[in-house]
């Protein structure tokens, strides 16, 4: 790959509790770039929801994509996709090969990304990177103690695709007050483990009354996932997003052992948190 291109990365959303609020960037990869498309990349045309968003921010002329991140399966490739061609639409205007645009820009991009996908936690981690909470249009970065940032995210992805639309319809129009305060206070141990480096804390801290209950029996084997995952020695382990791929946290070291228990009808990617977010790459 020649010249300067935007890399953003994948995100997991909702984190247990933390539903439609709280995201974590990945380090799985959208590559975007102006010109014509290198070898193994995609020359994006206007059906495409990267080259909407390059061209909602005022990029003009040819792009590309290159992605890595699976779609459909809960790990934000359309928020990342978004966010990365708003980026480089941004850098485009910038007329420079730094990061510096993005960063200029990370307001419009976010407000841009958040009105297509429709929610922003994905958008918000994909463009800050780490882990973020996203509050009436803001982003606030979680502190991520060295423990914390050196866990394995293992991430099992079943074959099965999911339609964030069609899952949020499972999902009830009324909160019962006390499933209300349960998530608050998982949502809160949750970022307090972060906070705190202190993954003891994390035990507990993605359970969910809020959404997981409605959308884990829409995805053969992701209840069993989740058990097996928190059986063997995870600290903690959700439903990326709306599904349908399981995420969990843990010791890079117990990360293999972890992925060999996992359901067959799914495979498995140890990936890790990604502390930097969207921006260009030489």
């Amino acid at each position: 790959m020649t010249g300067p291109y935007v890399r953003t990365p994948a995100s997991s959303a909702n984190l247990g509790a933390g539903f439609d609020v709280l995201g974590m960037a990945l380090n799985v990869y959208a590559d975007c770039g102006l010109g014509a498309a290198p070898d193994g990349a995609q020359q994006l045309d206007e059906h495409h929801p990267g080259r909407r968003a390059f061209e909602a921010l005022g990029g003009t002329g040819p792009m590309w994509m290159r992605c890595n991140i699976p779609m459909a399966r809960g790990l934000g490739f359309s928020g990342a996709a978004r966010v990365g061609a708003a980026a480089l639409a941004a850098v485009q205007s910038g007329g420079d090969s730094s990061s510096r645009s993005i960063i200029d820009s990370a307001d419009r991009i976010l407000a841009l990304v958040t009105e297509l996908e429709g929610h922003g936690d994905n958008a918000a981690a994909s463009l800050h990177g780490g882990v973020t909470a996203y509050i009436d249009g803001k982003v606030v970065a979680i502190d991520t103690g060295p423990t914390m940032a050196a866990a394995s995210f293992v991430a099992w992805i079943p074959e099965a695709t999911t339609s964030t639309d069609a899952s949020r319809k499972t999902l009830g129009a009324q909160v019962v007050r006390s499933d209300a305060v349960f998530n608050i206070g998982r949502a809160i141990q949750f970022v307090a483990a972060f906070q705190q480096d202190d993954p003891g804390l994390l035990v507990g801290a993605s359970d969910d009354r809020l959404h997981q209950a409605h959308r884990l029996p829409l995805v053969p084997g992701a209840a069993d996932a989740l058990e097996a995952g928190i059986a063997h020695g995870a600290w903690a382990g959700w439903l990326s997003g709306s599904g349908p791929t399981v995420g969990f946290l843990c010791e890079a070291d117990r990360a293999e052992q972890i992925g060999a228990v996992l359901p067959p009808n799914g495979h498995v990617k140890v990936l890790s948190i990604d502390a930097v977010g969207c921006r260009v790459e030489i």
